[in-house]
């Protein structure tokens, strides 16, 4: 097992692209690290510079100490699954597993016994004589995820491994990775749009933007602590809600009403008085007749809702309070902010309800550079 680290990496297309911008990063010995972020901000392209399939343009990419710029991917012991399972359709499971092995020119009985050891493992022993065709796509990326295992490398590099797969799928095999990360403990780095998979699989996260890292921590520091409004409406789901707001004093205005801050909020606050972004998670507004708790409150009006029996997300709108358009939302939901409340809330489409705020977890962010105004 090795650390993977990425020193001042930059790479930069022929065109002038720069696909990935002066990034540097360490993976420690046996972490499970995320690369997150939209397409095109340079996640992949980062992953297959490890993997030697991209030169490196600026920078140096080391892994276990040893810069690997110069080494062909085979001479830097790392195992890549990708996204198309890149399985050999005219050979059986067995013999798809084994095939790196193979190429070593590894003895007979050793291939066995790894290829055994690898499909125990991954429960699919009864499918080592079966062709890919008669897989499901679950079963064929286990097949993929067993034929990076016997190489026993330093590294697993995944690129998007799930992305084919239906959503029940999904939930079973991140649960299968977390427990084959555990049992293993091998370095893994993997890519993903998904944040979802980004905070059910990472130990930490590295969140990028157009080829730029906007901050690395772990899946909850992430969701409470984001560095800045990018990660803020990135990460959660429906994402972060922002609006135009005023600091003054102990009192943050919004629109035309004013509320008093936290004591934690003005502990953390490093900025002083004017004009800040305000971010509220979903789960920061409830239904007041139910959970109002003595909380601030204002009053909405529901657009719509969507039930998901333990909880009912609802889309609103406050007069005189437009949610700031950061981050993705519906063109016909432009404006409107989202609740995620408790299923006993009579939140409906057309009806007005009093919404309570939970200011103690108010994110504040500066209106021009999008960082967070909140210290640790």
């Amino acid at each position: 097992m090795a650390g993977i680290r990425f020193d001042g990496v930059t790479k930069r297309f022929p065109d002038g692209t720069v696909a990935v911008n002066e990034l540097s990063l360490e993976v420690a010995d046996g972490e499970f690290m995320i690369l997150v972020g939209p397409s095109g901000c340079g996640k992949t392209t980062a992953l297959r510079m490890v993997a030697g399939l991209e030169d490196v343009t600026e920078g140096e990419i080391s892994i276990g100490g040893q810069v690997v710029n110069e080494l062909e991917p085979k001479e830097r012991d790392v195992a890549m699954v990708f996204q198309n399972y890149a399985l050999y359709p005219h050979m059986l499971v067995r013999d798809n597993i084994a095939f790196p092995l193979k190429m070593q020119n590894l003895a007979k009985g050793e291939i066995q016994t790894r290829v055994g050891e690898a499909g125990k493992l991954l429960g699919i022993e009864e499918l080592l004589h079966r062709k890919p065709r008669e897989l499901s796509g679950g079963q064929r990326q286990r097949v993929a995820m067993g034929r990076a295992i016997v190489r026993n490398p330093q590294v697993f590099l995944m690129d998007e491994p799930l992305s084919n797969l239906d959503a029940k799928l999904r939930v079973q095999m991140r649960a299968e990775l977390v427990k084959l990360h555990r049992r293993l403990g091998v370095t893994t780095l993997y890519v993903t749009h998904d944040q979802t998979e980004a905070m059910t699989l990472g130990q930490r996260v590295a969140v990028l933007r157009l080829g730029i890292v906007q901050q690395v921590d772990t899946p909850q520091r992430l969701y409470h602590r984001p560095a800045n409004t990018f990660v803020a409406s990135f990460i959660g789901s429906p994402p972060m809600n922002f609006a135009e707001g005023v600091l003054a004093g102990d009192t943050l205005v919004l629109g035309e009403r004013r509320f008093p801050l936290p004591e934690e909020v003005l502990r953390r606050r490093n900025a002083g008085d004017g004009p800040v972004l305000v971010g509220l998670r979903p789960e920061n507004f409830h239904d007041a007749r139910i959970e109002g708790n003595g909380r601030p409150s204002v009053p909405a009006e529901v657009e719509v809702t969507e039930q998901l029996g333990p909880e009912t997300y609802a889309y609103f709108r406050v007069e005189g309070l437009p949610a700031a358009e950061i981050g993705e939302r519906p063109v016909e939901l432009a404006g409107a902010f989202a609740a995620r409340l408790d299923p006993r809330s009579s939140a409906a489409p057309g009806r007005g309800l009093e919404l309570a705020i939970d200011l103690d977890r108010v994110h504040l962010f500066d209106r021009d550079s999008g960082e967070s105004l909140l210290g640790d």
